[in-house]
C-alpha cells in the first residue's frame, strides 16, 4: 500500500497534468479581455471625436499616454511576479483594468479619457502579463512555446470579437456602452481565476520530485540589484526588447488608426471599419502563431536558436505587407496586405515569449518579462501620435506605410542576436543553474 506521501505524489503530478492546460484556458480568457479592452477606443474612436469634440492629436495622446504608464509600470509588475503570488497579481490586474475600463464610459473630456484609459486602465493591464506569462512556464517545459503560443491566440480573438462587439454597441447605444460591457465582464472573470486557479506555494509542496532526488525548496526572494545583473548582463534580452518595441511601434500605430483610415478611404460604417482592420489580420495571425509555436517546440532541442531565428524571420517577411497597407487602392489589396502582415506577425508572436526561458535564469524569468515589455511600449509609445499628427497634416496612408521600416529594424536585431550573443547566453544561463527547459522555482 502506498504510504501518503506517494499518494499525494501521485495525485498531485496527476492534477497537474490537466491543471496545467486549465490554467492555460483561464489565462486565455483573462488575455483576451485584457486585449480586448485595448481595442475598444481604437473601435469607437470616430464616434467619441465626435461626442467629445476630440482632436486627432489629442485622440493619439491618449493611447500614448496608456502606452507611458504601460510601460513604466510593467517592470515593476514583473518584479513582484518573481517573489508575490502570481494567481493575486493577474486577479487584482484583472479588477484594476476592468474598473478602468468601466469608468472610461463615463468621461466627458480629455483628462478624464487619459485619467481612466490610460492610467487606471494602463496601470491595470500592466500588472497581468508578466505573471500570467511566468505563471504558464511554471506548468509547461516540453510545451512551452505551444501553450504561450495557444495564449497569444486569445490576444488576436479578444481583439476581432471585442472590436464588433464595441463597434456595434457603438452605432446601437453609443461608444459608452462597449466600455460598460467589457468593464462588467473583466470584474466577473476575476472572480472566476480567484476561484479556479491555485497558489503557487502550495503546488511547490505538491508537485512530485524527479526520480532519487528530493522536492527543492523555494527560493528565497529575489532582490532588485540581483534582478538586474542578472537580466541586464544579457545582451540577447536587449536586442529582443528592440525588435519587440519595433513590433509594438507598429502594432500600436496600426490598431489606433487602422479602422479610421478604412472608415474615412473605403467609406465603411464604424462597424464594418472596425471589424475589417482586424478580421483578417489576426486570422492569419492566429494561423501565424499556432504553425510557429508548434514548429519551434519540434525544432528547439536539436537547434535552440530557432526561436529566435522565426521571430526575426517573421519580421523582415511582414515588411513588404505593412509597406502595401497605405497605398493599396481597393479594400481586397489592404486585405490580402493585412492577411500577409497578420500571418508574419504570428510566427513572431509563437516564440517571443519563450525566447527569454532560453538565455535568462528560470528566477528572473517574470523580472525579464517585465523588463522587455517596458523597454518596447516606451519605443512603442509615441507611434498613436506621431500618426495622428501626419493624418493631421501629411497622409495617414502614408504613415501606416512607413510603420514598415521599424519591422525591418526589428528583424536585423534579431539576426544580430543570433549570431553574436545567443549561444553564449545560453551557455551562462544553465551555468550554476536549473537547465534551460526545466520548470522555473514555484513561489
Amino acid at each position: 500500500m502506498p504510504t501518503p506521501e506517494i499518494a499525494r505524489s501521485r495525485a498531485a503530478g496527476g492534477l497537474s497534468g490537466r491543471y496545467k492546460w486549465e490554467l492555460v484556458l483561464l489565462m486565455f480568457f483573462a488575455q483576451f479581455l485584457n486585449q480586448g479592452d485595448r481595442q475598444i477606443y481604437n473601435a469607437v474612436l470616430p464616434l467619441l471625436k465626435v461626442d467629445l469634440g476630440l482632436s486627432d492629436v489629442q485622440l493619439g495622446l491618449v493611447v500614448t499616454a496608456f502606452t507611458i504608464v504601460f510601460s513604466v509600470c510593467v517592470p515593476f509588475a514583473g518584479y513582484c511576479g518573481d517573489f508575490v503570488s502570481r494567481k493575486w497579481i493577474v486577479v487584482t490586474s484583472l479588477l484594476v483594468f476592468s474598473l478602468g475600463t468601466l469608468c472610461t464610459g463615463f468621461s466627458s473630456g480629455l483628462i478624464m479619457l487619459i485619467l481612466f484609459r490610460s492610467v487606471a486602465t494602463g496601470v491595470g493591464e500592466a500588472f497581468y502579463f508578466p505573471a500570467a506569462n511566468a505563471l504558464i512556464g511554471q506548468y509547461h517545459t516540453s510545451t512551452r512555446a505551444m501553450a504561450m503560443s495557444f495564449h497569444q491566440t486569445s490576444q488576436y480573438v479578444g481583439v476581432v470579437a471585442s472590436s464588433w462587439v464595441a463597434g456595434w454597441l457603438g452605432q446601437e447605444y453609443g461608444w459608452r456602452a462597449a466600455f460598460y460591457f467589457f468593464g462588467g465582464l473583466g470584474l466577473v472573470l476575476a472572480v472566476v481565476i480567484a476561484v479556479r486557479v491555485r497558489n503557487e506555494r502550495r503546488d511547490a509542496v505538491l508537485q512530485p520530485a524527479a526520480p532519487r532526488q528530493p522536492v527543492a525548496a523555494p527560493e528565497a526572494p529575489v532582490r532588485p540589484g540581483e534582478v538586474l545583473r542578472g537580466v541586464l548582463r544579457v545582451p540577447t534580452m536587449y536586442f529582443l526588447s528592440a525588435a519587440y518595441g519595433g513590433m509594438v511601434f507598429v502594432f500600436i500605430g496600426y490598431m489606433t488608426w487602422m479602422p479610421t483610415f478604412l472608415h474615412e478611404k473605403f467609406s465603411l460604417s464604424v462597424k464594418s471599419a472596425a471589424v475589417n482592420a482586424v478580421l483578417a489580420h489576426f486570422i492569419f495571425a492566429f494561423l501565424g502563431v499556432l504553425i510557429g509555436g508548434r514548429l519551434s517546440d519540434h525544432f528547439a532541442p536539436r537547434r535552440p536558436a530557432i526561436r529566435l531565428e522565426m521571430s526575426g524571420l517573421g519580421l523582415l517577411l511582414g515588411v513588404p505587407f505593412i509597406a502595401c497597407l497605405g497605398f493599396a487602392d481597393s479594400m481586397t489589396g489592404v486585405t490580402i496586405a493585412m492577411a500577409g502582415f497578420g500571418l508574419c506577425r504570428g510566427f513572431f508572436d509563437s516564440n517571443l515569449f519563450a525566447i527569454p526561458f532560453e538565455v535568462v535564469r528560470g528566477r528572473y524569468i517574470s523580472s525579464a518579462t517585465g523588463l522587455m515589455i517596458c523597454c518596447a511600449f516606451f519605443i512603442g509609445s509615441t507611434s498613436p501620435m506621431i500618426l495622428g499628427y501626419m493624418k493631421q497634416h501629411v497622409n495617414l496612408g502614408l504613415g501606416i506605410s512607413a510603420l514598415a521600416l521599424m519591422y525591418f529594424l526589428g528583424g536585423v536585431s534579431l539576426f544580430v542576436a543570433r549570431f553574436r550573443f545567443f549561444a553564449r547566453d545560453r551557455a551562462k544561463a544553465q551555468d550554476g543553474s536549473a537547465p534551460v527547459g526545466e520548470p522555473v522555482p514555484l513561489h
